[in-house]
Formats: C-alpha cells, structure tokens, sequence
C-alpha cells in the first residue's frame, strides 16, 4: 500500500476506486458547476461527469469517518488536480447526505399510500349494496 505524506498526517493512496459506477449526465441548475463535473460542449444546461474526480469524492467520503474535512479536501484537489475547500467538500456531503434522506422518505411514503389505496379498493369492492359507477352511469 502506498501511503502519501500530505504535511503532518498520512492517507492511503487509493487502490480501489469503483469500476461499477455508471455516472450520468445531470442538468446544470445553478450557476457553480459542482466538483466532478463539468460543463457540456454543446449543451450547456446540461453537465458531463467527470468520472475520475467523481470516484475520488466517493473515497473521499470514507477518508471522511478518520480524517478532517480539511485534511480530505487537501487530498481530493492534491489527487484530481481540481481544487476544492473544506467548506465546499462539507456543503456537498451534507446536500448529499440530505437528498437521499428526502428521497428515502418519499419512497416510504409511497409504500404507505399504495397499501392504503390498496385498502380502500377492497373495502369499497365489498361494501354492501354499492353499485358499479359503470352500471350507475349506463344509459341514461
């Protein structure tokens, strides 16, 4: 393993960056272009990602549970050669960290609203003397 000496701490150089990830074009909505992507050649609301930088910033992100996050950002901008700060690195695992949140919970909610929907059409396709609404609805 090799280790790099970045002033007074040391951080494994990385050996197993992810060959599984599959990175996508994401639409540009601000201004800044986030680190690890950059800005499309013909389309310029849309963003390419930079696969290498990317990949870093997922190790970057396990470097974080014993490290700094100005020790990491140290690391990420000496290891891509793109720079980034410590508050820039911590602004974009903490919108991260907040979207899967969001998302996770919308994804329970949903599940709790198809059973409850699920629900409701059984009990309405039981109820004594209800009528079909096609039935109701025939000729007039």
């Amino acid at each position: 393993m090799i280790v790099r000496d970045l002033g007074y701490f040391k951080m494994p150089d990385p050996v197993g960056l992810k060959d599984d990830n599959e990175w996508l074009e994401i639409p540009r909505i601000s201004r800044t272009i986030p680190f690890g992507y950059k800005e499309h050649e013909e389309d310029d609301k849309l963003l390419i990602p930079i696969i290498e930088e990317l990949e870093a910033l997922e190790l970057a992100k396990e470097y974080l549970r014993e490290y700094s996050f100005r020790e990491v950002a140290g690391w990420l901008s000496g290891r891509t050669g793109r720079e980034i700060s410590h508050i820039g690195l911590r602004k974009r695992i903490q919108k991260e960290r907040q979207r899967k949140s969001k998302a996770a919970t919308y994804k329970i909610w949903l599940k709790k609203y198809e059973e409850t929907l699920q629900k409701l059409e059984e009990i309405e396709s039981r109820r004594t003397g209800a009528k079909k609404e096609a039935e109701s609805r025939a000729a007039p």
